[in-house]
């Protein structure tokens, strides 16, 4: 690659300000095929970019492969401490867990036992992922994940087992939305709780040429909440839409079953 071709990889390589450049570049973060990358294609990847960023020129890399490199970092790194994150922690396992996890919460919905493994799995997992992917300038410590996670895995258990003698004699389809509103209420108490450094002391606001401006407790606030929203709001596809086709499913089938015999 040409010195005079320098290309900025601290920046998406689409255009953010389109859907589709937002699209593209989520699609790639979590490509879910980063995972079968080896060590050796990891550790690669990272050479290429420390490399790069240094001022290095890399002859024998188009513009592609530098790409490619940079995805195969993102995937696995932490951007802020450079260290190597745990496998399931990472973004590129978004999609495969949670759509594992999330089918499991739908079918074992009705055993007492099934729904305690699943909740606690789910945060379990949420636990692993937020720590993985935790703020370089705002590190949670191992209290704060503990306690959050203790309060989460709580919430979530509380409102399912309780949502669920409740809807006991129910529809089914109320049955099976108990998981959306448990994991529901589990961010409600997750995110706050991993989020408490920044409520109390601010988060760091920069301008478009990173100068640091101060930290804003109010921009905390507003962030943390916006979150929580966008993750209620990211179930309801895969937990309240899939719980309505579950059960539309569910209901022709036995209507068949019944007709045939």
């Amino acid at each position: 690659m040409a010195s005079d071709k320098r290309i900025n990889i601290d920046e998406p390589r689409w255009d953010q300000s389109t859907y589709w450049g937002r699209a593209k570049h989520f699609f790639v973060t979590t490509n879910p095929l980063n995972l079968l990358c080896t060590s050796e294609e990891l550790d690669k990847s990272k050479d290429v970019v420390t490399r790069y960023r240094r001022g290095e020129t890399l002859t024998d890399l188009s513009e592609d492969d530098l790409w490619r490199a940079k995805s195969i970092y993102d995937s696995a790194f932490h951007p802020d401490t450079g260290e190597k994150m745990v496998l399931i922690g990472r973004m590129s396992a978004q999609v495969p867990m949670n759509m594992t996890i999330t089918g499991c919460m739908l079918t074992f919905y009705k055993s007492t036992q099934a729904v305690v493994f699943w909740q606690w799995f789910n945060q379990s997992f949420n636990a692993v992922v937020n720590y993985s992917n935790r703020s370089g300038d705002s590190p949670i410590s191992v209290s704060q994940l503990a306690t959050s996670y203790v309060l989460a895995t709580g919430g979530a258990l509380g409102t399912a087992l309780g949502l669920n003698s409740l809807v006991k004699k129910a529809p089914p389809l109320i049955g099976r939305l108990v998981p959306f509103v448990a994991v529901a209420a589990a961010n409600c108490v997750n995110i706050p709780m991993m989020r408490m450094k920044e409520l109390r002391e601010g988060i760091l606001i920069t301008g478009a040429d990173g100068t640091r401006f101060g930290s804003s407790t109010e921009a905390a606030r507003s962030g943390i909440f916006q979150v929580v929203l966008s993750r209620v709001a990211m179930a309801v596809p895969s937990m309240g839409i899939r719980a309505s086709f579950y059960t539309t499913v569910q209901s022709i089938t036995t209507a068949s079953i019944c007709f045939a015999a």
